[in-house]
């Protein structure tokens, strides 16, 4: 899953993406609001982390602008500002959801779940296909009731297959989920990790569409 992460303050702000990718998460980080805006306008996001008091652009104006274009990106305010009235307003600007300074990494990742949860219709904790098994919140993936060791990106891959049953997802689109700004992208690192899922889960399990992308198929 891909997450822009728009907080100014640099320690905090590293400090949440080294914490979100240990997560599994994809992170890009932006330090102003209109360095978000220029994400927002050429980059899809499953979620987006917000600061309220941003430079050049602030965190309520951006958002408003964002569910002015009738985006439906779930967003999670971060925020020192801990009145009612700051969190009623964030949340009438279009905030899913609201956490103020300081709070628990672990509570964060928490509720971001919860939020890709809701956006995908998804109303249990698992993903569930034929024998297979697979928990975002605590990062496993069961194969007939026994633990299987993915890599994050391995574990990225399967989550956004699952989340689109019966949908082909192109390799484009799923490098944009698996890789956030700076990080390499060898070109055929997708081919790789669905290989190495086939090996763990089964060789039937993701199909390819030759010159289109991958699928795994709705069951019977």
């Amino acid at each position: 899953m891909r997450i822009l992460l728009v907080e100014d303050d640099a320690l905090l702000g590293d400090g949440v993406r080294a914490g979100l990718k240990q997560a599994g998460f994809a992170v890009d980080w932006t330090q102003d609001g209109q360095a978000a805006k220029l994400a927002l306008e050429t980059e899809a996001y499953a979620v987006i982390v917000l600061d309220l008091g941003l430079p050049k652009l602030n965190g309520t104006e951006l958002l408003k602008w964002l569910r002015g274009r009738e985006s439906k990106t779930p967003v999670l305010i971060l925020t020192a500002r801990d009145t009612v009235a700051d969190r009623i307003a964030g949340l009438n600007a279009g905030a899913d959801d609201y956490l103020i300074k300081p709070f628990d990494l672990d509570e964060l990742i928490a509720r971001l779940h919860a939020l890709l949860r809701r956006s995908a219709g998804q109303v249990t904790l698992t993903l569930q296909h034929g024998d297979i098994e697979l928990t975002p919140s605590t990062h496993q993936v069961r194969k007939n009731g026994l633990p299987i060791e993915l890599s994050a990106r391995e574990f990225s891959l399967l989550h956004e297959l699952l989340l689109h049953i019966g949908r082909v997802q192109s390799r484009e689109q799923l490098e944009q989920h698996l890789y956030g700004w700076g990080e390499e992208v060898e070109s055929n690192s997708v081919e790789v990790h669905v290989h190495h899922l086939r090996k763990k889960l089964g060789a039937t399990l993701i199909r390819t569409l030759r010159g289109v992308g991958y699928v795994i198929d709705k069951e019977d």
